[in-house]
């Protein structure tokens, strides 16, 4: 075994050098994560009573449980900063795992880097080896990095470094997950799909889990809810961490039986031969063909999601009715279930818009990667303009996550009207139809970021990650109005209100129509692969 990882500290150290630096964007957002809820949380809720309306807030929402997991003490600033930071803390150092061992790993062997590192003294497993621990120590600095500066920020020690302890954790069990899925698929962008595919599957069941207040046992089915069951600020139990760093180890053993196995530059599993002559004629053909498969399993996922928050939302009053305070205002008929439904639907079918448009910004990364690997420039040799190709790739980043959010949307109106909640599947339906022009808003900045300036493609993901921070972030640390516009979803009127406003989503379509306009004419204009 050791000749097989011959070669893995000098690899280590070089790739600690040249990739180390692509954690400090995620170990900077997940400490700003928790320090500034540490910081922000005394100065906003100063007072007993406004921490209750807080927890009233959050209780009254099981949206929230399924986005932040379920509070366990919203009157302390260590546990609403566990509240606010476990989960999604942990989901981001679980992407940072999954995009390094991607990284190191497929990826090297899909550019020709591999074949230039295996003609040295270098052992069959030492790459995957060097990006798995590679993978094992960024995560590991994000938790102490993270830990450390909340202690310092006036957290409590013992659950700062608990919560920081519970992104490393993460982070390593998908790095085990990553590790299995570059030795599964042939491409290192079909690799990082199952992988983050894995991951968010297990965040939103967790989630899922927690806001039906299901029985306890359920949380030991699924890794995540192992880590939750750590309760940083209120039980402070650290035992539960072993299971995920076993977990980890067996992952991470598996991935090196399958290296051993598979040829070189293969997956296990292979892809299907293409066929002796191309079928495919034109642009649209060719983008219908990338991204048909792409777009199959997305249609899949928003009809299960759709059918699960559609009967969450059909027991929204019963999810709530163990909480005091809302049942003072259910009796005082202060707010009515149906009303409550309703801010139910409307906050859910802001996240499954954020998340559809995660489907149009794969589309337009797609464009970019095809440009990077010298597949774009012959094409456009031919009697193919760049607009009409641009315009082939576009429609599509645009028309999908629209569908897929009218498909959630119909599924949710459905289910909700069907039960006795007072929702008519139109009003339903509707609310889903207002959200479509956000999802383009934030979709459309990958437009123009491909189009205009490629070289930065990580900020075709400004829009997703503003949209969700400011969404379903900014509200609990009451932002002024203006700081949440910038969200395209603050501006989707509820249905039901007696006079919606639809002047914001005028001002989200121009938004999008200047988004769009200005990456058609980078893109006529730019240098290819630049």
């Amino acid at each position: 075994m050791s000749s097989q990882l011959t070669g893995t500290p000098a690899l280590l150290k070089a790739s600690l050098r040249f990739d180390g630096r692509s954690f400090a964007p995620w170990i900077a957002i997940v400490t700003a994560l928790s320090a500034s809820s540490v910081l922000v949380y005394p100065w906003i809720f100063p007072t007993e009573s406004e921490r209750a309306a807080l927890a009233l807030t959050v209780g009254s929402n099981p949206a929230l449980s399924i986005i932040f997991g379920r509070a366990n003490d919203l009157l302390t600033v260590d546990g609403f900063n566990a509240w606010r930071s476990l989960a999604l803390g942990g989901f981001l150092a679980g992407l940072a795992a999954v995009f390094s061992v991607t990284r190191s790993t497929r990826a090297q062997e899909d550019s020709g880097q591999a074949e230039l590192l295996a003609s040295g003294v270098m052992g069959r497993g030492t790459r995957l080896m060097s990006g798995v621990l590679l993978a094992l120590l960024g995560t590991l600095v994000l938790g102490l990095v993270s830990g450390v500066v909340t202690g310092l920020c006036g957290g409590s020690w013992e659950a700062s470094m608990l919560l920081g302890a519970t992104f490393t954790a993460t982070g390593w069990l998908f790095t085990g997950v990553a590790a299995v899925a570059a030795q599964l698929a042939s491409e290192a962008h079909t690799a990082n799909s199952v992988a983050v595919s894995v991951l968010g599957v297990l965040y939103l069941a967790r989630g899922i889990l927690e806001a039906l207040e299901a029985p306890k046992w359920t949380a030991w089915v699924n890794p995540l809810g192992w880590i939750s069951q750590t309760r940083p600020a209120d039980t402070n139990t650290w035992w539960p961490l072993l299971p995920a760093v076993a977990l980890t180890v067996v992952l991470v053993s598996c991935a090196f039986f399958f290296q051993f196995r598979r040829d070189f530059g293969q997956g296990v599993i292979s892809p299907r031969p293409g066929p002796a002559y191309g079928r495919l004629r034109g642009a649209w053909a060719l983008a219908l063909r990338l991204n048909g498969a792409t777009a199959f399993t997305w249609a899949v996922a928003f009809l299960v999601l759709g059918t699960v928050f559609g009967y969450l939302s059909t027991s929204v009053t019963d999810l709530i009715g163990s909480n005091p305070a809302v049942q003072a205002l259910l009796a005082a008929g202060a707010v009515g279930p149906a009303e409550l439904t309703k801010s139910f639907i409307r906050t859910i079918l802001s996240l499954v818009g954020i998340i559809a448009a995660v489907a149009g910004v794969q589309i337009m990364l797609k464009v970019r990667s095809e440009e990077m690997v010298d597949r774009l420039e012959p094409l456009l040799a031919a009697p193919l303009g760049r607009s009409r190709y641009y315009a082939a790739n576009v429609v599509p980043a645009l028309v999908l996550p629209a569908l897929l959010t009218l498909l959630a949307g119909a599924m949710v109106a459905a289910i909700a009207s069907g039960a006795d909640t007072g929702v008519s599947f139109g009003d339903a339906f509707l609310q889903a139809a207002l959200t479509v022009p956000a999802v383009w808003t934030a979709a459309a900045v990958s437009v123009f970021v491909v189009g205009v300036r490629p070289k930065v493609s990580i900020a075709a993901w400004i829009g997703v990650v503003l949209s969700f921070g400011l969404t379903l972030l900014g509200p609990s640390f009451r932002l002024p109005d203006w700081a949440l516009g910038i969200s395209p979803f603050w501006h989707v009127p509820a249905v039901g209100s007696d006079f919606p406003d639809l002047g914001g989503l005028g001002w989200v379509t121009a938004v999008t129509a200047v988004f769009v306009l200005a990456g058609f004419a980078g893109f006529r204009r730019r240098d290819l692969a630049r």
